[in-house]
């Protein structure tokens, strides 16, 4: 049964996919080149290879494919996803000034239309026979324009063959007259038409609206996923904040833990970003550093060397891990294994006693899947509750049986703060609480917007941070 669900989920996402990438080829090639053009070739061809390439990006870590061709693979790959997301809102914004711009355009050349119909200082004649209109109400018609007079003598009738006798200069200049009228009153009648229904505008003005709506989009987009990819590549910034303890003694007061998680080195971010955040951690000088899970994406073998700045951590009573599910995803257990050689110590459902609380942390529960997810009563049953307790769990999920055991303060991660707007709003439907601290019961739960970034190596809306968190005792 749940393999059917995954089946039907999975298509699901991959026909909103496809009609996410043709509507995205509509609007930014097919409604702005012309058919056969080199652009449309081009832009084309990107609507088939780029959801390729992401879709390489997410499966190659996988399947096992060599870290190399991940690493080909998740730039572009992962790149055009955040692209995807932030081109599409454009659009949609766009959609609704698209019509707006029509009709502007459409008045603009109604008037110009009738200005141009102006500066002929011609009019609109009645047809022959008829009276038409002058400024002093009716004009007689043309034969009777010609003076009264005697009559003239009878001339001689000239039988010699000859063209035909040149048009009266009246009825010339009357018949040119009626054809500029004619011609302005169409111009006035499809200005009229097109303003009234800008959906139906003129082929020229139709293309013109979409160039510029499609450009304006286009720009917004990159630019948005240009700035979101600075703000991962210039790693995290630091906030701090003040968590006040009921049972955390005065000797324990301003206690300082660095809370960093979801680091997620992997084929993007390496070495040089693991650097980063180890010099940022040891910039603040803390009394403990807890590492939230959701270190990796990818084996030991591919990333250990990229692991390895963590052994660089300072602090004054050592760096803590817990797994996350990327853990899981990536051999945990080797992972467990290689941290502990790097340093930081591992706890796997269990509890240290310090000088005034206990800390404790538990498995990830994407552990379950292998006989390893978190055990609340191995890291916290028999621990005595007069004194403060800070638990180390990767997903918030778990804060329920925080209360349950009688926790102070839970430390996580997991959720990104949503990452890429407009994701923190998903991410509030799967998560107790997305980003900051708040309040359960006896137990206050902090959760970390994370060091890195998943997938897409972009940010929008939240910002990447290390958390100094200062113990406060009440009895200070």
């Amino acid at each position: 049964m749940a393999a059917v669900v995954f089946v039907l989920v999975a298509l699901v996402v991959l026909a909103l996919l496809a009609s996410v990438h043709r509507y995205v080829w509509r609007r930014f090639v097919g409604d702005t080149t012309a058919p056969g053009s080199t652009l449309r070739r081009v832009g084309t061809v990107a609507a088939f290879v780029l959801p390729l390439l992401s879709l390489g990006a997410m499966t190659s870590g996988r399947i096992g494919a060599p870290f190399w061709l991940q690493q080909v693979l998740a730039w572009p790959g992962f790149l055009w996803l955040a692209a995807l997301l932030y081109l599409t809102l454009a659009l949609l914004v766009g959609e609704a000034v698209r019509p707006l711009l029509g009709r502007v355009l459409a008045r603009r050349d109604a008037a110009a239309a009738a200005r141009t119909t102006a500066g002929t200082g011609t009019s609109v004649p009645a047809a022959e026979g008829t009276v038409a209109a002058t400024a002093n109400g009716t004009r007689p018609r043309t034969e009777e324009l010609v003076p009264a007079g005697p009559p003239r003598p009878a001339t001689p009738v000239d039988r010699t063959p000859a063209t035909a006798p040149p048009a009266e200069p009246e009825a010339e200049a009357e018949a040119e007259a009626v054809r500029d009228a004619e011609a302005a009153a169409r111009a006035e009648t499809e200005a009229k038409t097109a303003a009234a229904a800008p959906g139906i505008a003129h082929p020229s003005r139709r293309l013109f609206v979409s160039r510029v709506v499609g450009g304006a989009a286009a720009a917004a987009g990159l630019a948005t996923v240009g700035y979101g990819t600075h703000n991962v590549l210039s790693g995290p910034s630091v906030k701090r904040i003040t968590v006040p303890l009921a049972k955390l003694p005065r000797a324990a007061h301003g206690f300082r833990i660095a809370v960093v998680s979801d680091i997620h080195i992997g084929p993007i971010l390496g070495r040089a970003h693991t650097r980063r955040i180890v010099d940022t951690i040891n910039s603040t000088s803390p009394d403990l550093v807890a590492v939230v899970g959701d270190l990796v994406d990818g084996s030991v073998a591919d990333l250990g060397s990229a692991a390895e700045p963590l052994a660089g951590l300072r602090s004054r009573h050592g760096s803590f891990f817990v797994t996350g599910n990327h853990e899981y995803f990536s051999g945990a257990e080797q992972w467990v294994n290689h941290v502990r050689e790097l340093g930081l110590i591992p706890l796997e459902n269990a509890r240290v006693e310090l000088g005034g609380f206990d800390l404790a942390g538990v498995n990830d529960i994407a552990g379950e899947t292998e006989g390893q997810g978190p055990d609340f009563v191995r890291a916290l049953g028999d621990r005595d509750r007069s004194r403060a307790a800070v638990l180390l769990a990767h997903q918030p999920v778990v804060i329920h049986d925080a209360v349950e055991h009688g926790v102070d303060l839970q430390l996580s991660g997991h959720t990104h703060g949503g990452q890429l707007w407009p994701g923190n709003y998903l991410a509030e439907l799967a998560n107790p609480t997305v980003a900051g601290l708040e309040r359960y019961g006896d137990t206050q739960l902090f959760v970390s917007r994370g060091a890195g970034a998943w997938g897409p190596p972009v940010r929008v809306g939240a910002p990447a941070d290390i958390t100094v968190v200062e113990l406060a005792s009440r009895q200070a």
